[in-house]
């Protein structure tokens, strides 16, 4: 294999400088010298030895990315935000998948460890609680994507307003004279599920309407959750729903459609993520944006520069904003009143 030795005798110049220009910090040597050695590297089909430079350098310009689970849409936009900044700046990714695994998230760590990752980017698990301990033994710089938690070595937090998220959708739906509107929330185990089952609770409160347990279902992120429980339901006394977010609120309109009820004449349906499956099922889905690519490729940034910056000694936090956006799954011209169904 063709060594950084080999290039600097081919050309007739030392280790630094073909070094300098294949790091792209050749800012000092003549255009003529720099293009020789970029013509032997392509002639000799020249790769670097990553491990070699990592032993010297103590790094492998290689993030770390754990999600709970890439068929997820919003997940996915996550992933590609991280990498597309991750690339730009130098940076491989590692990817790991734990499919809502508590043990799986564990695992996952020691792996990104083994594989010696400057630092990882985590977006933990639904059911992994608010006031965890299960991740202080990482020695890695982390930041968080889409929740908290207490985590030793956190470098930085890249989430959402959740609680405003639920409160527009909320609101919204109250605002076109829904009373009786089904919560279906994910895990309350986490924080991002207790902030969006508050921002519920604030809307009702705002709007003068008692807020009733019975209409709140607690479940899975998952479009099989949502179109089971919807499904299985023994009577319909709401005429709304606000899903926790979309996978659980196209689950549930394909389970309402099955029980012959129209959306929205029937019953009005707000979602969560925006993801690109809303825009696409009939009807189109009303729901909370919330930039998922953005915050993966923040989460990149802020890590990388937290790498490339030592002298970072606070703990950075960026919380974006969600934005209601209204399409077809609700009704301007509902008038109130209720729908009751009773299936035995």
């Amino acid at each position: 294999m063709v060594t950084i030795k080999d290039i600097a005798n081919l050309a007739g110049v030392s280790k630094t400088t073909v070094s300098k220009v294949l790091n792209n910090k050749d800012q000092k040597i003549s255009e003529s010298t720099r293009q020789k050695i970029l013509n032997i590297v392509r002639e000799n089909n020249y790769v670097p030895n990553k491990m070699a430079q990592s032993l010297v350098t103590k790094k492998t310009k290689t993030i770390g990315l754990i999600i709970p689970d890439i068929r997820n849409p919003f997940f996915t936009d996550i992933a590609r935000g991280a990498e597309d900044k991750a690339v730009r700046e130098g940076y491989n990714i590692i990817l790991c998948n734990t499919d809502e695994n508590i043990e799986k998230e564990t695992r996952a760590f020691n792996t990104l460890t083994e594989k010696m990752v400057d630092g990882i980017i985590f977006a933990p698990s639904s059911k992994t609680e608010v006031n965890s301990n299960e991740y202080k033994i990482s020695s890695k710089p982390i930041v968080l994507v889409d929740k908290e938690l207490n985590i030793e070595n956190l470098k930085g937090v890249v989430s959402l307003d959740n609680e405003e998220g639920t409160y527009l959708g909320t609101k919204y739906l109250v605002g076109i004279n829904h009373k009786d509107i089904l919560y279906l929330s994910g895990p309350l185990k986490s924080e991002i599920s207790i902030n969006r089952l508050k921002g519920y609770k604030k809307a009702l409160k705002e709007s003068n309407i008692k807020f009733n347990e019975d209409l709140v279902i607690q479940g899975e992120y998952s479009f099989e959750w949502g179109y089971k429980v919807v499904k299985n339901l023994d009577e319909i006394n709401f005429t709304a729903i606000c899903a926790a977010n979309d996978l659980i609120a196209i689950g549930a309109i394909k389970a309402l459609k099955e029980r012959g009820i129209k959306i929205p004449q029937d019953i009005s349906i707000v979602g969560f993520d925006d993801i690109q499956t809303a825009n696409i099922i009939e009807p189109q889905l009303t729901t909370i944006k919330q930039n998922s690519y953005d915050m993966g490729y923040e989460s990149a940034s802020m890590l990388i520069n937290n790498l490339e910056n030592k002298e970072i000694n606070n703990i950075e936090k960026m919380i974006f904003k969600p934005e209601l956006v209204i399409r077809s799954s609700t009704s301007q011209n509902f008038r109130g009143g209720r729908l009751w169904r009773r299936y035995v």
